[in-house]
């Protein structure tokens, strides 16, 4: 079938023509269970997806805008659509209000607060044995967030050379916080 022929089936869908939908079905079920599949992982669960994914082109055909793009990628779109929307609803919902209220005071006591305070200072004493630009490195990447590439662009060194540094620098760190 060639694209116009596709067009005019999803025209004639919906103006509620069931023979166009059904020759539409025969002619695009296959490749748009293909989409389904691809995104859902689930034989069972595609097979339903595609059902309702028909149910969806047969309501909503009249918003289909003729033009010279391939009218089996708005078909398909609407398949893969569909398909992510289901994934969505397969995950959990959000913990309740009242349950996240429950949660323990998050904020640490005055132990855990000295504690974290002497390993602030040992790591940062360890910072201090590194070069100066790979210790300004590490903190622009681990303390403020910075990226590889922005760090390497400051530094004026490739990529995979800023990725050199920041690795053994953390080697460095790791042997001098173990001593």
């Amino acid at each position: 079938m060639t694209p116009q022929d596709i067009t005019k089936l999803i025209v004639r869908t919906s103006m509620k023509d069931r023979a166009a939908f059904d020759l539409l079905y025969r002619q695009t079920s296959a490749k748009l269970f293909g989409v389904c599949l691809r995104v859902l992982n689930d034989r069972t669960e595609a097979e339903e997806a595609l059902q309702e994914v028909f149910v969806k082109i047969w309501t909503k055909a009249d918003r289909f805008a003729v033009s010279d793009l391939s009218p089996i990628s708005w078909l398909v779109a609407v398949a893969r659509n569909h398909s992510i929307d289901r994934i969505r609803q397969r995950r959990r919902p959000a913990a309740d209000l009242d349950e996240a209220l429950d949660v323990a005071d998050p904020t640490p006591g005055p132990e855990a607060l000295a504690v974290a305070g002497g390993e602030r200072e040992r790591i940062y004493s360890c910072l201090e044995e590194l070069d100066e630009d790979k210790a300004a490195a590490v903190r622009g990447a681990y303390i403020s967030g910075e990226s590889y590439a922005d760090l390497a662009e400051r530094y004026k060194v490739p990529l995979n050379t800023m990725r050199t540094w920041l690795r053994r620098s953390l080697l460095k760190l790791r042997e001098c916080l173990e001593r």
